[in-house]
């Protein structure tokens, strides 16, 4: 491994966001979950969490929409709800679905300093009734146009950049935030072999 690659990585590890995640839920299209991982390569997601109850387990990714960032990100699938989000409870403090209800927040009104789990639902349907009683709130994305709904992975990237933005600001990502224990884990995955991590 060259300098240069070593300090990319390490450099991105430190910045990885512990209190930060997405669900997707029954997102047929690999393309749109690979979209979705690319993204949250960007901001510094590392796990990803996708639970499909209507259609089999993704065994795929759209390899350009991704551009390789399934290597990078830790992907958790799921078939049962329950189990999905007992697992996401382990380490979210609060769940926050997209839906267009009354009780509805905008997104610049969300706090993303806090620990969240963002549920982003199916193309046609959304977060479905079943699963949005796994959340704690739900949040639009503001819009002006005719049509009310944006591509699941354009809505969550403008949502992971609002995160990011404030997250930013806050100074989250001069710092890492991650469990030791996870950071050893990914040093080794990503590479190092079982050289312990230090980010210095």
């Amino acid at each position: 491994m060259t300098p240069h690659r070593r300090e990319k990585l390490l450099s991105v590890l430190n910045r990885r966001q512990g209190n930060l995640t997405v669900v997707l839920e029954n997102v047929f299209d690999p393309h749109n979950v690979s979209a979705v991982m690319r993204t949250c390569d960007a901001v510094g997601i590392q796990d990803l969490y996708i639970l499909n109850t209507r259609i089999p387990l993704h065994k795929k990714w759209g390899f350009k929409s991704s551009r390789s960032a399934n290597k990078w990100i830790t992907v958790h699938q799921f078939s049962n709800a329950n189990d999905c989000f007992t697992e996401v409870k382990k380490s979210y403090s609060k769940i926050l679905a997209t839906h267009l209800g009354d009780g509805s927040v905008g997104l610049y009104e969300v706090d993303f300093l806090d620990s969240i789990a963002l549920i982003f639902g199916n193309e046609v349907y959304g977060v479905s009734e079943e699963v949005m009683e796994y959340s704690d709130a739900s949040f639009i994305i503001p819009q002006v146009g005719i049509i009310e709904s944006l591509n699941i992975s354009v809505a969550c990237a403008v949502t992971l950049y609002e995160a990011f933005r404030q997250k930013n600001l806050a100074g989250h990502y001069d710092q890492a935030s991650l469990h030791p224990d996870k950071m050893n884990h990914l040093y080794r995955e990503w590479g190092f072999g079982n050289e312990e991590f230090n980010n210095k």
